[in-house]
């Protein structure tokens, strides 16, 4: 059984509202597709996911069995060019889950720098080298990502189909963890864009919920291949950190109430 998940990274709560699953499964010539929306809690290996509703079901039948096993094959590449995240088949999407009672949310608030991080034009490099060998690079990429957040002392939030959203307590590290992710992926031939923002969040169940995560999504969807770019909230954190921006002027983020400066790393 082949699933996949993508998260709803535009909106403040970055596990809710857009997030949505799939699974593909074959039974002889017939393929079962499952889907619908999904509610994830948790970071990185705590993460877990959960149908929003009562997923949608469907039976395809196809005739025969390689007629069912080509379906499945266009299936899982759809999914893939539509920025989904192909998970462990391990993974268990669990039942409607209730929301927790208001006494039971936590209120608390924290300050740290976001950074999303995402592989520019990866729908065209995914159909170029094929399902095999995209499987593979992703998995070095990955590799590769949080292997520099671990030497940032950088923390996994979640995964975006082929990009990251992660937290960090200083921005210096921050942006040097973003430009070591460039860097060490083009030997796998890719480029990337990292956007950068400094702001409030809450852990709400288990989840970061925070308008720094939304306006740190549309920092990173201004920025070019290869570019690190940092609203100004982020610059004034760093004033001896040795770091250097190029100022890129005043940009409106969709969504966002206030236009933001915004800055690019030198490199």
């Amino acid at each position: 059984m082949a699933k996949f998940l993508r998260i709803g990274v535009h909106q403040s709560n970055v596990s809710g509202y857009t997030s949505k699953a799939w699974s593909i499964r074959r039974a002889g010539s017939t393929v079962m597709l499952k889907w619908g929306a999904v509610k994830v809690t948790g970071i990185g290996p705590d993460r877990r996911i959960y149908w929003s509703l009562p997923p949608r079901e469907k039976a395809v039948r196809c005739g025969t069995e390689k007629r069912a096993t080509a379906y499945v094959k266009k299936a899982i590449a759809r999914r893939m060019g539509h920025r989904y995240e192909r998970l462990p088949e391990s993974v268990v999407i669990g039942r409607t889950r209730r929301r927790p009672a208001p006494d039971k949310v936590s209120l608390d608030r924290a300050l740290a720098t976001m950074m999303f991080v995402d592989i520019v034009r990866s729908t065209e490099i995914a159909a170029r080298m094929g399902d095999r060998r995209w499987s593979e690079v992703m998995h070095h990429y990955y590799a590769a990502v949080r292997r520099e957040l671990r030497t940032a002392s950088g923390k996994e939030v979640t995964t975006t189909g082929d990009g990251m959203l992660a937290m960090f307590k200083a921005a210096a590290k921050a942006i040097r963890c973003a430009a070591g992710i460039r860097d060490a992926v083009r030997t796998l031939g890719l480029e990337v864009r990292a956007g950068l923002h400094a702001g409030e969040y809450q852990l709400i169940g288990g989840e970061v919920v925070g308008i720094a995560i939304h306006i740190g999504a549309r920092v990173a969807a201004k920025a070019s291949a290869n570019e690190v770019m940092v609203s100004s909230a982020v610059k004034d954190l760093v004033p001896k950190s040795g770091i250097r921006f190029t100022d890129r002027g005043m940009h409106s983020l969709k969504g966002v109430p206030q236009k933001w400066r915004l800055f690019v790393v030198d490199p």
